[in-house]
């Protein structure tokens, strides 16, 4: 079978293509599957470029999210049998409950990941895929989903008739603005660009702020509503928008922390005077846990919800221009790195 490896960090030719035995044989407590697609997120890159809190491990195959059907099941694996579709998850050992660090380890860093023809996954590594959702709409799911979901629903979810605040237009972000809607919440949302306003807001925003035209846009969320403030804001810019966020936040508000950091600021930085006047809750989260999966999973069926894809590439084509060398797995990961994706950047592997 064929499969990626990460042979070279800190460059997208140092992914690459080996022919390897397969596919695996599973063991008793094992599924294999077919991989169909994967997407890419914010941490595929800085584990490519050695950032990442955690270290890669030598050659790893890389890619945390991924879609597949089950091709082959161990003697004891009751959770799955064959032909079941089904999803990579983020943390495999977190279930449900508080992660620790004996349950960090991670796809596509510490653990083989999903950019593969086939991979073996434990049962309880895997939850079942939403049948309305394209294999290319399944593989996105583990990290910005789930992580949109928990920052919505984890600790003192959202209620309906609130207000969340959601920051640019990240696929974070872009789930976050669906979810909230489905919970029955007021959504205000960031972007600089006007095109992007209007796709906020055919997604369900109720709201678009323009934040390059108005940098103290917290100012504008209050008057939106009624000078209360957002009941839950979604912190994807971390140190740069943090202190925004907390403007913008109600008295007894939450700020749901996913981003902590930033390429142009290395430090959170939040002013005693925005401080002053809130008694705001901030929560850290990061991405989920299986059970945290299975719950957004079913709000997914129920509602019909789509994940928002910019672009799919397939795997060993050449497709990012007409001159270039690498295939398309590379394509992607260029794609992705520019910034110019609206939703979800996916690879179609079969």
């Amino acid at each position: 079978m064929r499969t990626y490896h990460l042979e070279t960090p800190g460059t997208v030719e140092g992914i690459t293509l080996r022919d390897t035995p397969g596919p695996p044989d599973p063991g008793p407590h094992d599924i294999v599957v077919r991989v169909h697609a994967v997407s890419l997120n914010k941490r595929d890159l800085l584990i490519l470029n050695g950032t990442y809190p955690l270290k890669a491990a030598p050659g790893v195959t890389p890619v945390s999210d991924g879609a597949g059907e089950v091709v082959a099941a161990g003697e004891r694996v009751t959770r799955f049998r064959t032909g079941d579709r089904v999803t990579s998850t983020y943390f495999p050992r977190w279930l449900d409950g508080r992660i620790s660090p004996a349950l960090i380890d991670q796809p596509g860093v510490t653990l083989p990941g999903m950019l593969a023809e086939y991979v073996r996954l434990d049962e309880t590594a895997a939850v079942a895929a939403p049948d309305h959702l394209t294999w290319e709409e399944a593989a996105c799911l583990p990290c910005a989903g789930v992580t949109a979901w928990n920052a919505l629903t984890g600790a003192e979810p959202v209620l309906p008739g609130e207000t969340v605040l959601t920051l640019g237009t990240g696929p974070l972000a872009l789930f976050a603005v669906q979810f909230a809607k489905t919970l029955g919440a007021r959504v205000v949302a960031t972007t600089s660009s006007p095109e992007k306003a209007e796709r906020l807001k055919s997604l369900g925003a109720d709201h678009v702020l323009n934040h390059t035209e108005n940098p103290t846009w917290s100012a504008a969320v209050r008057e939106l509503t009624g000078g209360r403030g957002a009941d839950l804001v979604v912190e994807t810019g971390g140190p740069d928008t943090i202190e925004q966020s907390v403007r913008a936040t109600a008295l007894y508000g939450r700020i749901a922390l996913v981003a902590a950091n930033s390429p142009h600021k290395d430090a959170m930085q939040i002013t005693t005077d925005a401080l002053a006047s809130s008694l705001l809750t901030m929560r850290r989260l990061f991405v989920g846990s299986r059970a945290h999966f299975e719950q957004m999973n079913r709000a997914i069926s129920l509602h019909g919800i789509r994940p928002v894809i910019d672009r799919v590439f397939s795997y060993g084509s050449h497709e990012y221009g007409s001159h270039d060398s690498y295939d398309g797995v590379h394509a992607a990961y260029r794609h992705y790195a520019s910034g110019a994706a609206f939703g979800k950047v996916v690879i179609r592997l079969a």
